[in-house]
């Protein structure tokens, strides 16, 4: 905050404040015990005094409504602060996502805020529409002014959100293209006298990190956002990226040549992209565009001074979830770390694999690398470290399938996905083989290796499964997993780890066993 606040102080003509996404969910206990209010109030903590809350009404009434007129209705065009739906907005379905922007009570509420009101500033999303309607259920943009120009900022999720948000998480919408659904939008805006756009985008990519402006250097369309952008209209002048949570500062051409700025500053805070622009006062265009990836230390310039606001917010959290947070679980011997070695196993997966499975007695268990949100250290080990590593409230599924249906699990850790996702193992061991190096989607699991409980996999047995509800699902594109039989709810993924550690022998540990292992 500090940092934020430094630098738009020190912008001649103002500085408008974007995020990209995933502002809530899979978040510390300091905020999702409380609903992730919390996290919303902080980011209006940096709105300025022409930020506003949204009216509680539904718009949606009017089929002829003009999305980027509401907008600009509700709020004021020199308001600093805009922002876009992550996938995590979605972890607890569409009305929860809704009420966080557009404020309400929580049953379990009221928690901070006697009446939480929801954003002061606008989100915005283009290709997330109601599936009966097919109508966005938020505004598609907002126009911004900076000295009577207007600049639109346009919203996008992942259109792959469903992939990897429980189906009651996106239940009732339809995401869209990201390009074409952007793209839909220029008419319209060119038509209001814009020409200056901005996309705000919850998809990213990746480049070796550099300190100092965007380079002159052309960087190769790559990464899940690279085909959006190369399918973005012309008019399209800046990308502010998220989701991949890496670095990015880059120009990156589209189909028609046309350079696009886009940038991406890591995750969790650590940096912030500083975009500096120039507008021609004629054409309304934006006419050169850079930005620097800056570091937000904690130890020199702004962050020498907290902001007070802010840490007072923190401290006003952390008392009121302190009793459970910091109830003590167990005491670790060592560091456990959710870091795959270079054949996806890791020492934190076996734990929660092996905690899982014992929860429902099953002859194997499968976890997914994604649902592993921390590490945990050596020494006392509260419940605020536990619900850190594991945040999404998953309830366990048994079910049964066949050694045949599991062979195809596996393989489905490559063939189809975005990028290979080594699901975390118990009960189960196997040899992986690279087929192509230019092409993960070509490893193969070797089905001789496959042994369960040191006997090799018989592909007409019946197995019991372990997995959480995500991928029972089919999260994260495991299709297989929701064809799985004679299916039992157990307890939520979060009390069987607690469980499952309390039980072990203390000082507990855990490493890299050699369950999972790759050939070339």
């Amino acid at each position: 905050a500090s940092y934020l606040r430094a630098e738009s102080a020190q912008s001649r003509n103002g500085a408008f404040i974007v995020h990209a996404g995933d502002q809530v969910g899979a978040s510390p206990p300091v905020s999702a015990l409380l609903q992730d209010e919390p996290s919303i109030t902080f980011l209006n903590m940096l709105a300025n005094q022409y930020c506003s809350y949204a009216e509680n009404e539904d718009d949606n009434d009017d089929e002829e409504a003009d999305y980027g007129d509401l907008d600009e209705e509700r709020f004021d065009p020199r308001c600093n602060l805009v922002g876009t739906l992550g996938n995590h907005e979605f972890d607890e379905g569409v009305d929860e996502m809704l009420r966080l922007v557009n404020g309400g009570i929580h049953p379990d509420g009221p928690f901070l805020d006697a009446n939480y009101r929801g954003a002061r500033f606008p989100y915005v999303v283009a290709n997330v529409v109601d599936a009966k309607t097919g109508r966005p259920i938020l505004p598609p943009y907002v126009i911004k002014r900076v000295r009577g120009i207007p600049v639109a900022f346009i919203g996008a999720v992942l259109k792959e959100t469903p992939t990897i948000v429980t189906p009651t998480g996106v239940a009732g919408v339809k995401f869209l293209d990201e390009a074409e659904a952007i793209n839909s939008y220029i008419p319209e805006l060119k038509k209001r006298g814009v020409r200056a756009i901005v996309v705000t985008i919850h998809q990213g990519t990746s480049q070796n990190f550099f300190s100092g402006p965007t380079g002159s250097d052309v960087l190769d369309v790559g990464g899940s956002i690279g085909p959006i952008i190369t399918a973005l209209d012309d008019e399209i002048d800046i990308v502010v990226a998220g989701h991949w949570h890496r670095f990015t500062n880059a120009l990156m051409p589209n189909k028609n040549g046309k350079l696009i700025l886009v940038t991406q500053a890591f995750s969790r805070s650590t940096a912030y992209a500083d975009i500096d622009v120039a507008i021609d006062p004629e054409t309304h265009d934006i006419v050169e565009k850079s930005a620097e990836i800056l570091t937000t230390w904690g130890d020199q310039g702004p962050g020498l001074e907290p902001d007070q606001q802010v840490a007072d917010l923190v401290s006003k959290a952390s008392a009121a979830v302190k009793p459970l947070v910091e109830r003590v679980i167990a005491q670790a011997a060592g560091d456990i770390l959710r870091a795959e070695n270079a054949a996806g196993e890791s020492a934190l997966g076996n734990l929660i694999a092996d905690a899982q499975r014992s929860a429902m007695a099953t002859d194997i268990a499968f976890m997914n690398p994604g649902g592993i949100r921390a590490d945990v250290f050596a020494g006392q080990v509260i419940w605020g470290d536990l619900f850190t590593v594991q945040p999404f409230n998953n309830n366990l599924v048994k079910m049964d399938l066949s050694g045949a249906q599991i062979l195809q699990l596996l393989n489905q850790q490559w063939a189809g996905q975005p990028f290979a996702r080594v699901l975390k193992t118990s009960g189960i061991r196997y040899t992986w083989q690279e087929n192509n190096p230019a092409d993960f989607r070509d490893n193969t699991v070797v089905a001789a290796s496959v042994m369960i409980n040191g006997q090799s996999l018989d592909t007409a047995a019946i197995y019991t499964v372990t997995v959480n509800s995500f991928l029972a699902a089919g999260g994260d594109n495991f299709s297989v997993l929701p064809t799985g039989t004679n299916r039992r709810i157990g307890p939520v993924d979060l009390d069987a780890l607690i469980t499952y550690l309390q039980a072990l022998p203390q000082p507990f540990s855990a490493g890299i066993e050699g369950r999972i292992q790759s050939t070339p």
